[in-house]
């Protein structure tokens, strides 16, 4: 059994996942970074390794229960343990044309696989790593989400994004709440607007800058938050 805390960090073969993985590789972590495509992940894992760090890779594609379950079991095997989970991984396949901005012209198979991807996938990813950490009395789970699911500023737009991302923050709140405010914390954060395939060159935060809070979430001390929204170590409205 590792005697570090061990993460699980999905869709981290690039762009934020990763940078969550070098930085809490960077203090003291083993931070497992799961990619849908494993050859991928290692060729990520490998610029981390040039830098030093350690990474495990496991291949885990989050629309896939069976995925889910062999990669929650593949990092148990391999370190007896699972500490933190970080829900990473999601798409934005919406564009700037019409079907894609408007509510009344989205296609209904694309909020579907947004769905799949960006809220039933942390969800089977929390409902198989949440036993383990209550038997352990320890756990942090940090689910990406976005401002473009804050009901609080919703615009139009991005339609099947912003409705996945606001059910992943109602995913947040009812496990926090089910699980109460001691031994396992959960939270969302919001990155920013980051420079990365997703976000694009014009964004105006760099990846380092987009997981800090993540990073914070993830490795929070017993008295921390839970069933909170962040964004720069600060909470925001939902």
């Amino acid at each position: 059994m590792a005697d570090k805390r061990v993460a699980l960090v999905t869709g981290a073969n690039r762009g934020i996942g990763l940078e969550i993985v070098r930085q809490l590789s960077r203090i003291g972590l083993i931070a497992v970074l799961a990619a849908r495509d494993l050859e991928k992940g290692k060729a990520a894992a490998a610029t981390l390794v040039s830098e030093g760090l350690d990474v495990p890779v496991v291949a885990l594609d989050v629309t896939v229960a069976d995925s889910i379950r062999a990669a929650v079991a593949e990092v148990g095997g391999l370190f007896g343990r699972l500490d933190v989970l970080v829900n990473n991984a999601a798409i934005l396949k919406e564009g700037f044309s019409p079907e894609d901005t408007s509510v009344l012209d989205v296609p209904i198979d694309l909020v579907n696989l947004t769905l799949l991807t960006n809220t039933v996938g942390p969800l089977r990813l929390i409902q198989a790593t949440v036993p383990g950490m209550r038997e352990r009395g320890y756990g942090r789970i940090v689910n990406l989400s976005s401002g473009a699911g804050q009901l609080a500023e919703m615009g139009s737009g991005f339609p099947a994004y912003r409705m996945l991302k606001s059910a992943l923050n109602a995913l947040t709140r009812i496990t926090a709440a089910e699980l109460g405010p001691h031994e396992i914390k959960v939270n969302s954060v919001c990155p920013g607007w980051v420079r990365t395939d997703m976000g694009g060159p014009n964004a105006t935060r760099t990846v380092e800058h987009g997981a800090e809070t993540a990073v914070w979430l993830a490795t929070l001390p017993e008295d921390g938050p839970t069933g909170g929204f962040f964004r720069d170590m600060k909470p925001i409205p939902w």
